[in-house]
């Protein structure tokens, strides 16, 4: 071997030995559930399971990756049950990884130091049809999935942290057709109390500071909420009763991700009960929030309607009035 072939040769190998720790320690994948909350098999609800997936950059250079589109094909989710069996995959991810079609992407550069954060539901990758525990893992792959093995170091994906997934039958519905909602400190069911107007409001509030969303949405009168609005009224009107079920279910998902009615979700610093006043069936509770915008923090004032049913006290809907900054 002639001694030009002999220098390539080393020199191809020592970039290679030293890209590969890059890959395979300096650049963490990590995976955390976005909400804590207690997840149920789809059942009534179909509600998704957000899991936030991290990169963090730890080598001395930056760090490139394409994420594509549609993240079926730059990240996998390996999910298994306590008898180390992979669950079955998602109709999801098979329909759209057997189509046969560009796959679109932006190239991705975290600088050392940094991070990036994106959030996917889980259950896009895997088949969630029975109770039980579960372990969970993600992949990612810098230069896209492949449905071939790839032995480059950029081809071989990036591996994470296992997360353990809980998840419960499905959730029964109440009364007005929402599943029950169980407490994430205790377990017990929550159920609805009969508190006074003033302290349904401050419980919600309460609740939202602490993004105990099934808290939050404990006093609310979905079927109120939703219908306030001309259009969805509409659309409530023309749906069945198994339609109205998945609008509640879509409402409350909205709700979470700020796509409808975000006054009401926004997190206030701080709030004061000013004024409350009932007549018989109806009530109003006026209320000052704060707000952290920046280094400024907004005022604003909230007039909560509710309803009396059966001695428990409903938010029906809201009216918001800006007081300026301060």
């Amino acid at each position: 071997m002639k001694q030009a072939q002999i220098r390539w040769f080393f020199s191809v190998f020592l970039a290679v030995i030293c890209i590969i720790p890059v890959f395979a320690a300096d650049i963490e994948l990590s995976i955390r559930f976005y909400d804590k909350k207690i997840y149920h098999v789809s059942g009534l609800s179909g509600e998704p399971i957000y899991v936030q997936v991290t990169l963090t950059n730890r080598s001395p250079a930056p760090f490139r990756f394409k994420l594509a589109d549609e993240r079926v094909f730059s990240i996998d989710f390996d999910i298994r049950n306590l008898s180390n069996q992979s669950l079955e995959i998602a109709d999801y991810l098979r329909r759209k990884r057997s189509e046969s079609r560009n796959v679109y992407f932006r190239e991705i550069t975290v600088e050392p130091g940094e991070s990036f954060s994106f959030v996917e539901d889980i259950r896009n990758y895997a088949t969630l049809r029975d109770a039980g525990s579960f372990v969970v893992q993600a992949r990612i792959f810098p230069e896209l999935f492949r449905e071939t093995a790839v032995s480059t170091p950029r081809g071989m994906p990036l591996v994470s942290n296992r997360l353990n997934l809980n998840l419960r039958p499905p959730a029964l519905p109440g009364s007005d057709s929402i599943p029950f909602q169980m407490d994430v400190e205790t377990g017990a069911v929550l159920v609805r109390e009969k508190l006074p107007p003033d302290e349904v409001i401050a419980y919600m509030l309460t609740a939202r500071q602490k993004s105990q969303w099934e808290k939050f949405f404990l006093y609310m009168d979905m079927e109120a909420m939703i219908t306030n609005d001309a259009v969805r009224r509409r659309s409530w009107l023309n749906e069945s009763e198994e339609g109205r079920i998945r609008m509640m279910a879509k409402y409350r998902d909205d709700l979470r991700n700020s796509m409808a009615d975000e006054d009401i979700a926004l997190i206030p610093s701080d709030f004061r009960i000013e004024n409350t006043s009932h007549n018989g069936e109806s009530a109003r509770v006026v209320v000052t929030q704060w707000f952290q915008v920046g280094r400024y923090t907004e005022r604003r004032r909230y007039e909560y309607n509710l309803r009396r049913r059966d001695d428990v006290w409903t938010i029906q809907d809201y009216t918001v009035t800006k007081l300026g900054t301060e």
